[in-house]
């Protein structure tokens, strides 16, 4: 493996000569490059929601091959993998998974329902133009599901794309990928985009010698074609998507053959084949003799189809979706009073089978909602949401959210929020990774709807304050936030009762999540920027057996970014240095102490660091190198498959992961442009 990365070094390396002299050949003229500074994460203090905005430029600081690899560089959100099999990403805030976030694309839901465990991997990082996350309660404008927060991505629009990007990448753990976009303005009002991803991991890696895959051998195709209507004239605007997806996994022992072992006791594997097809469209309008005023309609249709299993337990789901919202925005008097008004509707087809239980249903909701804002574009704003729904099988309910923020002095901004959420749990898709074990599964109080579960009801509440100021002459800015998360009802995972069982049943006493985080970034010298982030989690839940801090969720996290950028010079050429540093604490893990000594594990993991690195070299404009490594430090979990020497046993357990399971990893790639 370490002669295929110099291989593909040595190809980079020849690759950017020839661009470069290329370069230099069609342009001998020295120029003068205005150079500029722009911050890659923004945090605006006008804003009402306590929202950060990444841009491209911190995507570009790490490999970023797929959005949930996007988060390795900033600290609101936490990054984890779920099991020791599939090398799945994980993403927390406030302390809760992903199926607590609302996950939008364009304002669209996206990753939801059956693409929860997978989701994420499915939109490639160089597709995102924008990142905005929310903290706490979000808007009731996007729905009713958002708990903790909200991540809505921003895809790199037509009118704005270039005519041709290329991205070559290649790791150490035998990882592939390709990235291409083609633009083309197809007239004075219509643009179109076509984006074209593929990637593979083609090699075997068992790095800590269980017997076992560290990454799957993977391959996936993605397709999206864009098309952009703008007339600035009359006020139009309009998108229409196309897009194709199709990712198939292999896990398992090493000698894992599906075309024999599948199905058998043989040997332990896992398939997991996953098809998407979605078609969506986004028509705006302002009115062009009152600008404040405008009116806009959203529609998404897509089918997510994955068979798979793991081991002898079989898990296929089919999801048929349609997502429609209409949006109304205007003013009350004055532009100091705005409102923002609609209608949404959401149908859902669930074809669903664990082994041979069949748990295929339909849900489908109305809703409508209305959003005050009063802002006195000076130092304070409010946001004032509430919408009422109704849902086939949740019943009729109401969503009531405030947003307030107020600058006490120059460059200081204090937030509070406060909202709630509800949701229906899909407990199997969103705990997949505990099919990779020979745990049973086993739902209580079946006489209840929704896999005999009652909905999810949440409070959030939430408090932040930010400050910039000048130290030793330096910009810097300090921020706190604290938020706690109540559960009136959730579907609890309970992994405490017997390392040969998982129990979902309703919440019956009290669960909460409390985060605190406190981030310090500080300009270090021209060009040398330093981030840092403390986060403590006070996370419990109250399961059959007693009151316990929730499984794999550290209680003391640190977060450290170093960046330096050298001078642009002529023809863009420039050096890029990232550095990140994440230290966790210990984490509670669930109980295996009933197993054989041989497979028990500690109550509590060990804490560890991981740090990550990367150099970007810009020969021009138009064309650039990096490379890097993740986890340089090469810490790996001791046990990370409990029971991996009997997959058919009754110990065998791939879930209880709190730490990298592969190693060190390097990489390298290339991005070229035409512009």
């Amino acid at each position: 493996m370490k002669n295929l990365l110099r291989v593909l070094l040595f190809a980079l390396f020849i690759t950017s000569n020839l661009f470069a002299q290329e370069t230099i050949k069609k342009d001998t003229l020295k120029t003068v490059e205005v150079e500029g500074s722009r911050k890659s994460i923004k945090k605006s203090y006008s804003i009402t929601s306590n929202t950060t905005l990444v841009t491209s430029k911190e995507l570009l600081k790490a490999a970023c091959c797929n959005l949930a690899e996007s988060f390795e560089t900033n600290p609101s959100i936490d990054v984890n993998f779920s099991d020791a099999l599939t090398g799945t990403k994980q993403i927390k805030m406030l302390g809760l998974t992903s199926p607590y976030l609302m996950i939008t694309e364009e304002n669209i839901p996206s990753v939801r329902g059956a693409s929860q465990a997978y989701g994420l991997s499915f939109t490639p990082g160089t597709w995102v133009e924008s990142i905005q996350i929310t903290k706490g309660a979000g808007s009731v404008v996007n729905g009713y599901e958002s708990i903790s927060g909200q991540i809505n991505t921003e895809l790199i629009k037509p009118i704005n794309n270039i005519p041709f990007f290329l991205n070559v990448y290649g790791a150490s753990d035998s990882r592939f990928e390709l990235n291409t976009h083609f633009n083309k303005k197809l007239s004075e009002k219509w643009s179109t985009s076509l984006f074209v991803h593929g990637n593979a991991r083609v090699a075997k890696n068992d790095m800590n010698n269980d017997g076992f895959l560290d990454n799957p051998l993977a391959k996936q195709v993605n397709v999206l074609n864009r098309y952009q209507y703008y007339n600035a004239e009359k006020g139009w605007v309009s998108f229409v998507n196309f897009r194709y997806m199709n990712d198939k996994k292999q896990t398992g022992q090493i000698d894992f053959d599906p075309q024999k072992d599948k199905g058998t006791t043989y040997r332990w594997g896992s398939e997991i084949n996953t098809e998407r097809m979605e078609v969506s469209t986004k028509v705006g309008y302002i009115f062009k003799d009152m600008p404040f005023q405008s009116i806009g309609f959203q529609n998404a249709l897509n089918s997510h189809n994955q068979n798979s299993y793991f081991g002898l337990n079989r898990y296929d789901i089919k999801q048929n979706s349609y997502y429609s919202n209409l949006i109304f925005n205007s003013i009350i008097s004055n532009t100091m009073h705005k409102f923002a008004t609609g209608l949404n509707f959401t149908y859902d087809q669930y074809q669903e089978f664990v082994n041979v239980k069949d748990y295929s249903r339909i849900d489908n909701s109305m809703g409508a909602f209305f959003e005050y804002t009063f802002d006195n574009t000076d130092n304070f704003s409010v946001i004032f949401g509430g919408r009422i729904d109704y849902h086939n099988r949740l019943g009729t309910f109401l969503t009531p959210r405030v947003h307030v923020r107020y600058n006490p002095w120059e460059k200081a901004v204090l937030r509070l929020s406060a909202g709630r959420g509800k949701r229906a749990a899909n407990v199997f898709a969103e705990n997949q990774q505990l099919f990779a074990s020979s745990r049973s599964f086993d739902v209580l109080n079946s006489g209840e709807k929704l896999y005999g579960l009652k909905p999810e009801i949440a409070w959030n509440y939430g408090l932040s304050f930010g400050q910039k100021f000048l130290l030793f002459g330096k910009s810097s800015d300090i921020s706190f936030d604290f938020y706690r998360t109540d559960f009136q009802n959730q579907a609890v995972v309970d992994l405490y009762q017997s390392p040969q069982q998982v129990l979902f049943y309703n919440l019956k006493g009290k669960s909460f999540a409390n985060s605190m985080q406190i981030d310090f970034n500080y300009e270090l010298a021209k060009h040398l920027n330093i981030r840092t982030a403390y986060k403590y989690y006070d996370i419990q839940t109250q399961y059959i057996s007693g009151t316990f801090e929730r499984p794999l969720q550290a209680k003391h996290r640190f977060f450290g970014n170093l960046e330096f950028e050298t001078h642009i010079l002529e023809k863009g050429k420039q050096w890029k240095f990232d550095y990140t540093f994440n230290w966790l604490g210990k984490q509670k893990l669930p109980t295996t102490q009933t197993n054989p000594i041989p497979d028990q594990m500690p109550a509590y993991s060990p804490s560890f660091s991981v740090m990550n690195v990367q150099v970007t070299r810009s020969f021009s404009t138009t064309f650039e190198m990096y490379f890097g490594g993740e986890n340089i430090g090469n810490y790996q979990q001791e046990k990370a498959i409990v029971g991996s020497e009997n997959p058919f046993g009754t110990t065998f357990d791939t879930s209880i992961v709190y730490a990298p399971v592969f190693g060190q990893m390097y990489y390298a790639g290339l991005r070229f442009k035409i512009k």
